[in-house]
């Protein structure tokens, strides 16, 4: 029997695939410059480094940062999130973030919270995963330093009103998560308010894996959280106090940063106006497909404007507390007296069955699972990306209306 296609909706963990100038980009560099930026003064070393500096400036063009030099390099948002935690919070501080946290957040900050360095205040959310304005502002106090914000959920989609948080924080600082939402969503540094922007390469950036990095606005300052060589003013045993430089000692990876920058400048020549769009009727059609299917319940604000392409299902039904949902759950029927499917078994189903590639469990966003209830076991996560299609979506609907009738 042929082998059904392959069927990719797993980009909120990384994207796939990627658009072709990436591995060309990456592959120049190693077959034709593959120098250290910075390091020497011969052609190669200043052809890798108008590379590394050409990402930077489209990074910056990307989220509408006024200073290119203010974007700095890491492996990952991971590390993008560690460095500012730790190069800028004080013995001290308060923070505040949200029940809708990914772990790349909540560790690190329960960490200081733990070791007595910080104090620290969690702003629930409702069953949609939407933040709860009212509870934010109580929880602000003269001594919060930093407001931590998850742009969108990396399990049920949920995008979160930036604009709106800004105005509640006022001068305190908002560190904004763009893990879901760099690439496949409009993000405008200064027309949101956004102090520091944190972001990852390898999802809706559509760069490679072990890239990333964070955008800090002037006057924010932060202490590295590496210290090393820098190829500036190697003269001085102290570390330089201007970025990047600061901010990116040792040898970086660069020929993932000449993939990351042939990644954004595709995003900018497609437009993330049209990307979105695309992934906002990729979701439409998903949500429409699975909405009333008795013994699915469908997780998140069921509204494709109102989050990202990334869906989240179980395999059970859920009694609406309303008429109108407010549980964020679509499967609204009484059928609710079937055998469940696990996560584990629906995702070896997709993947044997119909060759549809989901990601199943937690999410590494435990906190978020407890939000919209779905702890311990977490959820079926289906997450579209730009290069999916309409036809894609078809087959995973039907797929799912074969495994929730099984």
């Amino acid at each position: 029997m042929e082998k059904k296609r392959l069927i990719y909706m797993d980009n909120a963990a990384t994207s796939f695939p990627k658009p072709p100038q990436v591995m060309q980009a990456m592959v120049h560099f190693m077959e034709h410059v593959g120098a250290n930026p910075g390091r020497s003064g011969h052609p190669l070393a200043r052809e890798a480094g108008k590379i590394v500096d050409g990402a930077r400036n489209s990074l910056a063009r990307l989220f509408n940062a006024d200073d290119p030099s203010r974007v700095c390099f890491t492996l990952n948002i991971t590390g993008a999130l560690n460095t500012v935690f730790l190069g800028y919070l004080n013995a001290g501080d308060h923070v505040v973030t949200t029940s809708m946290e990914h772990n790349s957040v909540m560790r690190p900050l329960v960490y200081l919270q733990e070791a007595g360095h910080i104090s620290l205040d969690i702003v629930p959310c409702d069953r949609k995963g939407l933040l709860d304005m009212d509870a934010l502002a109580r929880l602000l106090r003269r001594d919060t330093r930093l407001v931590v914000l998850n742009h969108a959920s990396n399990v049920c989609g949920t995008l979160q009103d930036v604009a709106a948080v800004k105005a509640v924080t006022g001068d305190i600082p908002l560190l904004l998560d763009a893990a879901q939402t760099a690439g496949c969503y409009p993000i405008d540094m200064k027309a949101l308010g956004v102090d520091i922007l944190t972001f990852t390469g390898h999802k809706g950036l559509l760069g490679p894996q072990g890239t990333g990095g964070f955008c800090v606005r002037e006057g924010i300052d932060l202490k590295p959280l590496v210290r090393g060589g820098t190829g500036s003013m190697s003269e001085d045993l102290h570390q330089p106090d201007f970025m990047p430089d600061s901010m990116e000692s040792g040898t970086q990876n660069n020929v993932g940063i000449a993939g990351l920058g042939a990644a954004v400048d595709f995003i900018l020549g497609e437009g993330v106006e049209n990307i979105r769009l695309h992934e906002e009727g990729l979701t439409r059609r998903l949500l429409d497909g699975i909405y009333d299917l008795q013994n699915v319940a469908i997780y998140g604000p069921l509204d494709p404007a109102r989050q990202t392409a990334t869906v989240s299902i179980t395999f059970d039904s859920t009694l609406p507390e309303d008429s109108e949902g407010s549980l964020g759950c679509g499967a609204i029927n009484l059928e609710w007296f079937g055998d469940n499917v696990s996560p584990g078994e629906a995702e070896d189903r997709l993947g044997s069955q119909y060759n549809i590639m989901v990601r199943v469990g937690l999410h590494c966003a435990p906190m978020a699972h407890r939000t919209i209830g779905t702890f311990p076991d977490g959820t079926v996560r289906l997450s579209m990306g730009y290069f999916n299609t309409f036809e894609d979506v078809d087959a995973a609907v039907q797929a799912i209306k074969r495994i929730a009738a099984a």
